[in-house]
C-alpha cells in the first residue's frame, strides 16, 4: 500500500494573488451588511460561488458589481482591521506563512478620510494581524485599468512613500480587456524606480498578447494569472528563461468561465514548461476556494504529486517579497514536508 497524501494544508507557501475585500469571509460580509443596512444579492448569500463567465463583458460588469456591493460594507477602521486579522487566520490555517494582499487604497478612501488615511489604516491593519498570528504579512498597491493613467501615477508615488512601511509591489487590475498595459508604463516606472516589485494581471481574460504587454511595458517580475500564455509556447519560454512567475488561481479561472472545468486549466502545461507559479486564491468570498484548495486541485484535477505540489510551495516563496532569512526559513519547512 502506497502512503497516504500528505495534508496540504500542512504545507509552508507563500500566498502572492489574494484581493482585499475578496478576502473576507462571507459570515463576516454578511454581518457587515446587517450592521450598514446593505442588501446583499442571493449570490453573496447563498454560500456557493456565484456563476459569473466574466468572459464577456455582461459577466464581467455583473462579477464587479458583487465585488463592490461588498467593499461597501467595510467603512470604519474596526472593519479593516477584523477583515485583515480573520484574512490572516485564514492563510495560517491553509498552511500560509507569508502573504501579500493586494488593495486598491482608493475604494476606500471616501469612508476612512481619505487616500493616505485609508492606507495608514490598512498596513496599521496589517501590522497587527501580522503579529498577533505570525503570518509574514505586506501589501501590494494595486492600480485600477478602468481609470485614467494619472491615477496610477499618484498611487505609484504612495505605494513607493510606503515602501518602508509594508508596502512591497505595484499591481494593475480589473478587466484587462480595457486600458493598454502602456498607458500604465509611468506609474509603473515610478513605482520600480521606489524598490517595488512589479506585479500586474495579464494573460486571464484575454490571451498572450496581454502578458507580452504586461513583460514588454511594465518589466513586470510577476504576472497576475497569466494562465493564457499556455497558448503561445514561446512566450512560455520566455517566462521560464526569465523566471517570471505566474500568480495562478485556478478556482478563480474556472467561476469566472475562462476555463469550462478545473482540469483545463493549464497547470500542467505551464508547470512543465518551467513557468514558475505561485498558486493564489484570488477572491475566495466569491469563489469559495482559499489557498490550500488550489493545491489540492493540482493534485486531485492535474495528478500532481507530493514532490511537485512542494516544488509550487517553493516556488511561491522563491517569487515572493519575503526577506531571504524568511524565504530560506520556509524552503525548509518545505523540506521537512516532504521528509515527514
Amino acid at each position: 500500500m502506497g502512503r497516504r497524501p500528505r495534508d496540504l494544508r500542512l504545507l509552508p507557501k507563500a500566498h502572492l494573488h489574494l484581493h482585499f475585500t475578496g478576502s473576507m469571509r462571507s459570515a463576516t460580509l454578511i454581518e457587515l451588511a446587517g450592521k450598514y443596512g446593505v442588501h446583499l444579492p442571493e449570490a453573496l448569500t447563498s454560500g456557493e460561488p456565484p456563476k459569473l463567465s466574466a468572459t464577456d463583458e455582461r459577466g464581467w460588469f455583473r462579477f464587479q458589481r458583487l465585488y463592490d456591493i461588498a467593499r461597501s460594507c467595510l467603512r470604519e477602521p474596526d472593519d479593516i482591521r477584523r477583515l485583515v486579522r480573520e484574512a490572516a487566520e485564514e492563510d495560517v490555517r491553509d498552511g500560509s506563512r507569508w502573504l501579500e494582499i493586494q488593495v486598491d487604497p482608493t475604494s476606500y478612501a471616501p469612508h476612512l478620510g481619505g487616500l493616505i488615511p485609508a492606507l495608514e489604516v490598512i498596513l496599521d491593519a496589517v501590522e497587527s494581524a501580522s503579529r498577533e498570528t505570525g503570518l509574514g504579512l505586506r501589501v501590494l498597491v494595486a492600480a485600477n485599468r478602468m481609470k485614467h493613467p494619472l491615477d496610477a501615477r499618484t498611487l505609484a508615488r504612495l505605494a513607493v512613500r510606503y515602501a518602508d512601511r509594508g508596502v512591497v509591489g505595484f499591481g494593475l487590475s480589473n478587466d484587462e480587456r480595457r486600458g493598454m498595459a502602456r498607458d500604465f508604463d509611468r506609474a509603473f516606472a515610478i513605482a520600480r524606480d521606489g524598490g517595488l516589485l512589479s506585479a500586474p494581471h495579464g494573460g486571464e481574460l484575454t490571451g498572450p498578447s496581454s502578458v507580452r504587454d504586461c513583460l514588454d511595458d511594465l518589466r513586470a517580475a510577476r504576472i497576475g494569472h497569466g494562465v493564457r500564455a499556455a497558448e503561445d509556447p514561446r512566450l512560455l519560454g520566455r517566462l521560464a528563461e526569465s523566471g517570471v512567475t505566474c500568480e495562478v488561481c485556478p478556482a478563480s479561472n474556472v467561476a469566472l468561465g475562462v476555463y469550462a472545468k478545473p482540469e483545463d486549466v493549464p497547470l500542467r502545461t505551464l508547470f512543465d514548461a518551467g513557468v514558475p507559479m505561485a498558486l493564489g486564491a484570488d477572491d475566495p468570498l466569491l469563489f469559495g476556494a482559499r489557498l490550500a484548495a488550489q493545491y489540492e486541485l493540482a493534485r486531485t484535477h492535474h495528478g500532481f504529486t507530493d514532490e511537485e505540489l512542494a516544488e509550487l510551495a517553493r516556488q511561491s516563496i522563491r517569487a515572493s517579497a519575503a526577506p531571504e532569512g524568511v524565504k530560506a526559513e520556509l524552503l525548509s519547512g518545505v523540506d521537512g514536508w516532504l521528509a515527514g
